[in-house]
């Protein structure tokens, strides 16, 4: 299930940084920790994006020009999504960074018919490697057209299934087949305009700091429908719970694919 929060922009002209997951990420895991729901204060099979609108790049960063800004918001559990929707329109404004934000509405995407073969897009990095305290390795370059890349992100993917607890060990033998292909040629664009694809974020597990690399590229997907379909609402490789690996479907148009959506605001206190 995956919603968009519309947001009203009380302060257009303000900035946030060119990655501000983390500020995401802390803000969403505030309004979880401030309703000390205990189903859901580890709850970690959620993914967001980052914050969408109009926007100007300067030195400080993004400029959003736009009235409305967008934060869509995914997970497979209903009841997580209209509990945390619920939340944060119990607040009447919210500061992110240097902005502040009105939660105004909120829109559903439709449902999608994802097979085996499955072209996506990134609308954040994904991240093939865990970081470990006082360890760069989680920072090495892997050029993501490797077996190793697709490896170690079919490594993650199982290992967040295996989390779920809905699989028995030979539900897993049908999900040998995996193998990310990403778009060479959007790969070969970039270098020959000197741009770069993947580039070392930050982010903050219990209170520590960690750098890792990202990587942001259209890819195909090859892989079991069920893991087409977590990877989707889920996101794919680490850290999707703090905003990374986001995916959408490539050529496809947002204004087509939403509805209004009201959430069930008995979650709020549930």
């Amino acid at each position: 299930m995956r919603v968009r929060v519309i947001f009203k922009l009380m302060n257009k002209g303000e900035s946030l940084p060119f990655h501000h997951q983390y500020l995401l990420a802390q803000f969403l895991k505030g309004v979880l920790v401030n309703a000390n729901e205990e189903r859901y204060l580890n709850y970690d099979f959620y993914n967001f994006s980052g914050l969408k609108g109009q926007t100007r790049v300067s030195r400080d960063g993004l400029h959003y020009h736009s009235h409305l800004v967008t934060l869509v918001l995914s997970a497979e559990d209903k009841g997580f999504l209209d509990f945390l929707l619920g939340q944060i329109f119990a607040l009447d404004t919210i500061s992110l960074g240097n902005l502040q934000l009105k939660p105004l509405f909120t829109e559903i995407e439709k449902p999608v018919d994802l097979t085996e073969d499955t072209k996506f897009i990134c609308i954040s990095p994904i991240v093939p490697l865990k970081a470990k305290f006082n360890d760069s390795a989680a920072k090495r370059f892997i050029h993501p057209e490797t077996d190793e890349f697709s490896d170690l992100i079919y490594d993650s993917t199982l290992r967040r299934l295996e989390k779920t607890g809905r699989y028995k060990p030979e539900d897993f033998d049908g999900f040998t087949k995996f193998q990310i292909l990403p778009d060479h040629s959007y790969i070969e664009r970039l270098k020959a305009n000197d741009k770069k694809f993947a580039r070392i974020y930050s982010l903050f597990e219990s209170d520590v700091k960690y750098d890792v690399r990202g990587y942001t590229l259209p890819i195909q997907l090859l892989a079991a429908k069920e893991l087409q379909e977590f990877v989707f609402h889920c996101g794919l490789g680490n850290y999707t719970y703090k905003g990374f690996g986001m995916l959408d479907l490539a050529n496809a148009d947002p204004k087509d694919r939403t509805e209004r959506y009201t959430f069930d605001r008995e979650m709020i206190n549930a």
